[in-house]
């Protein structure tokens, strides 16, 4: 991704216009296999979770909305708490569940990271509700954001390019925290289709103390798949240990695949960084796209047990739902 128009450096086939979603409601991208739908009674593979206060919790509040709570600082994700993700208010997709955890309940929050200027990733009203009860937020964005921000007196912005990174200190605590903008295949911009002025990005937050105590985060955003970036991260990094990484919107495949990942790139992601546990956002609370609402953690189970990998590692998490990591 370089400064001014920005672009995907391992596909081009992201541009999408009106008569491709013409032709996509129509039905003309359809899938030609259809996959298996959830037996009614599915229910993913799931341990008994029992949470550590001192050991670091993750908690999915919506799509790709997470609060993530290390050592008493707390991060949230792409915050949007917007009954539909759309710049009309009356129209566009409408949220299938309220948020787990309302604006007004929320615990003190510090850092925002924002992957890209989407409307289902960066709501005007959730930021501004944010900003208004916590004026301090630092806000992790990618290059070309901080101008958006301004326009509500929101200044504490550190944007950043692919493989830049940003260290903070946070004295009370005693913790540092490292930012590291990653790649990732996907596209901006907010009133018009593909404009591609802002950028997009996964971050990668590590978490240390003097005293050597270190925890790695890795928040994928909005992706395609490619067999070259998503290694290249996990060659760049040791291991992450959590991962917050999409299973949602992936149907019609052909359609959907050059900017969302299915379950499947999904596992191939968790397995390029090695992480040693996923959890799946971009799901449940929107429909986006052609697949059931229900149909990404059953795609998600299948591959895994085709890999026979461990499901325990990879879960989708209900919302509100809160576990260490």
């Amino acid at each position: 991704m370089t400064r001014g128009k920005r672009e995907n450096r391992h596909t081009k086939n992201v541009k999408k216009s009106l008569l491709d979603i013409v032709l996509w409601q129509c039905g003309y991208f359809n899938d030609k296999e259809t996959r298996p739908k959830p037996p009614a009674q599915f229910s993913y593979p799931r341990p008994k979770l029992s949470l550590e206060e001192a050991e670091p919790t993750v908690n999915w509040i919506n799509h790709s909305t997470f609060l993530v709570s290390v050592d008493g600082i707390n991060i949230l994700t792409d915050p949007i708490w917007g009954e539909r993700c759309s710049p009309i208010p009356f129209i566009g997709p409408k949220r299938r569940h309220p948020p787990a955890i309302k604006i007004e309940d929320l615990p003190h929050i510090h850092v925002v990271m924002v992957s890209h200027d989407h409307y289902d990733h960066l709501c005007r009203a959730s930021v501004k509700k944010l900003h208004a009860r916590f004026p301090n937020i630092l806000w992790i964005t990618p290059r070309g954001l901080k101008s958006w921000f301004a326009k509500f007196g929101i200044t504490n912005v550190c944007e950043h390019e692919w493989w830049e990174h940003s260290t903070h200190n946070f004295e009370l605590e005693g913790l540092e925290i490292s930012f590291t903008a990653v790649p990732s295949q996907h596209f901006s911009g907010r009133l018009g289709w593909h404009s591609n002025k802002t950028g997009w990005a996964g971050f990668v937050a590590e978490f240390g103390r003097k005293c050597g105590n270190h925890k790695r985060l890795y928040f994928v955003g909005d992706t395609g798949y490619n067999d070259r970036d998503f290694k290249k991260i996990g060659e760049r990094f040791e291991s992450m240990d959590l991962s917050l990484i999409p299973i949602g919107t992936y149907v019609p495949y052909d359609f959907m695949a050059p900017v969302h990942i299915c379950p499947q790139h999904a596992v191939d992601i968790h397995t390029d960084v090695s992480s040693k546990l996923s959890v799946g956002m971009h799901w449940k609370t929107f429909k986006l796209s052609s697949e059931g609402m229900e149909q990404p953690p059953y795609d998600l189970y299948l591959e895994m047990e085709r890999r026979n990998m461990n499901p325990h590692k990879f879960l989708p998490l209900d919302p509100g739902e809160i576990m260490n990591w």
